[in-house]
């Protein structure tokens, strides 16, 4: 984001897929929700794809700064369950909203390359932990642990599971991490 403004029509556009599902982001009623001047958000985001596109680099923006604080080493478990803990609960709204924008993007090539380039760098981050963890194979096992929080994520917010606690994360990635860390 290079302005407040796009960044408020990024966070308006995120609460706005959440509630109201792709059907509902409109320009106009990203500019109503927001409480600006009709145009604002086409000034900004000429069209639905560059509207879509913001949105998706603003979300990633946002997840990139909950995932920033997952660290290698003794705490490694305990922020990756604070990390996905967060992403359920506290943004969860935001969650929703990358599956929106993912299904998205599965009809409109131009958004999947941006979707993919910006997944790419939660996958470098799971790789340069696994990395420092000591992972025999850590391209293989962050690949690993991006799907499997992939999962976590999808079965607690869009599937048939419950939330887990973040002591059933913190289970969880011990369980998982065992199977790929040494010793």
């Amino acid at each position: 984001m290079t302005s407040q403004r796009a960044a408020l029509i990024g966070d308006t556009a995120i609460a706005i897929l959440a509630e109201r599902g792709m059907r509902g982001l409109t320009h106009r009623a990203v500019d109503e929700a927001a409480g600006l001047p009709t145009g604002s958000t086409s000034n900004h985001a000429r069209t639905r794809a560059a509207l879509l596109e913001l949105t998706l680099a603003r979300l990633a923006d946002l997840e990139e700064a909950n995932f920033q604080r997952t660290t290698p080493g003794p705490d490694f478990v305990d922020s990756m369950a604070d990390a996905l803990h967060h992403a359920i609960t506290i943004d969860r709204a935001h969650t929703i909203a990358r599956y929106e924008l993912a299904l998205e993007a599965t009809r409109r090539p131009e958004l999947r390359k941006l979707y993919d380039a910006l997944g790419h760098r939660f996958r470098t981050t799971a790789i340069t932990l696994l990395t420092a963890a000591g992972s025999p194979d850590p391209v293989r096992h962050g690949h690993q642990l991006v799907a499997y929080a992939e999962g976590l994520l999808f079965d607690a917010t869009a599937g048939a599971g419950q939330t887990p606690t973040r002591d059933d994360l913190h289970k969880a990635f011990t369980e998982i991490l065992a199977g790929i860390l040494p010793g």
